[in-house]
């Protein structure tokens, strides 16, 4: 059977790379005595598999697990279990059953929502100016920025990326494509932005937080949590 799980990851876990959230989900499934699936081989493993890996330091809603078992308790009792051995930081939202058919939570991903907060002591001066550099630079009919790669440096037009973006209460939400095809990170974009104003960048200007991943269904994203069915009793 394969199931998909929802997590939250906030507090001082959002400093835990995400090799080591991986080695910490083998150890929590292991200690909620949940019968995951192994692979077959000299080295076996459990089957799991993550949506999209979350940077160190971002929080987040929307974390997806899809993991196989041989055998369940119920949707209520598992979110129980595994939250009974979550450290502070972590928290299992939802435990629910896959289609067997249904593809793995990595492949499936292709945008997520994000919230962006500006941090104590990195808000603006003055607020019109920057807002209106932000729209000047939303305005445009195409977001071109050079990309680094392992092997070179090119450019990139990262407007087909950006799906939605708004700004309300000096809070920034993003849509933005995520996943193995296309990928933006919020903090790529927001550079692009400060350096296309003139305004100094520095790494940790805003609190990163993710809302919820999707995949694509028929031409429109859709939360990843959509594909779940709860198992009962």
């Amino acid at each position: 059977m394969k199931v998909r799980i929802k997590f939250r990851k906030y507090g001082v876990m959002k400093f835990i790379g995400h090799l080591d959230v991986m080695r910490y989900f083998q150890k929590a499934l292991r200690r909620a005595e949940v019968d995951i699936s192994f692979t077959g081989g000299f080295s076996p493993h459990p089957i799991m598999s993550f949506a999209a890996p979350l940077g160190v330091g971002l929080t987040s809603d929307g974390e997806y697990l899809d993991i196989e078992v041989n055998s369940t308790d119920s949707s209520e009792v598992m979110v129980k279990r595994l939250n009974d051995v979550m450290v502070e930081g972590m928290e299992i939202v939802s435990y629910r059953q896959l289609p067997d058919k249904m593809k793995s939570a990595m492949s499936q991903v292709a945008a997520a929502d994000y919230q962006l907060f500006f941090r104590e002591g990195y808000e603006p001066a003055d607020w019109s100016a920057w807002e209106n550099a932000w729209n000047a630079f939303l305005a445009q009919p195409s977001l071109v920025v050079w990309k680094k790669t392992k092997k070179s440096e090119q450019e990139v037009d990262i407007r087909p990326m950006v799906y939605r973006i708004g700004l309300e209460n000096h809070v920034i939400t993003m849509r933005i494509a995520t996943g193995s095809v296309h990928n933006l990170k919020p903090e790529f974009l927001m550079e692009a932005f400060y350096r296309y104003a003139g305004m100094e960048w520095k790494p940790f200007i805003f609190q990163v937080h993710r809302v919820d991943t999707y995949m694509e269904e028929e031409g429109a994203f859709v939360s990843m949590e959509t594909a779940e069915t709860f198992i009962e009793n």
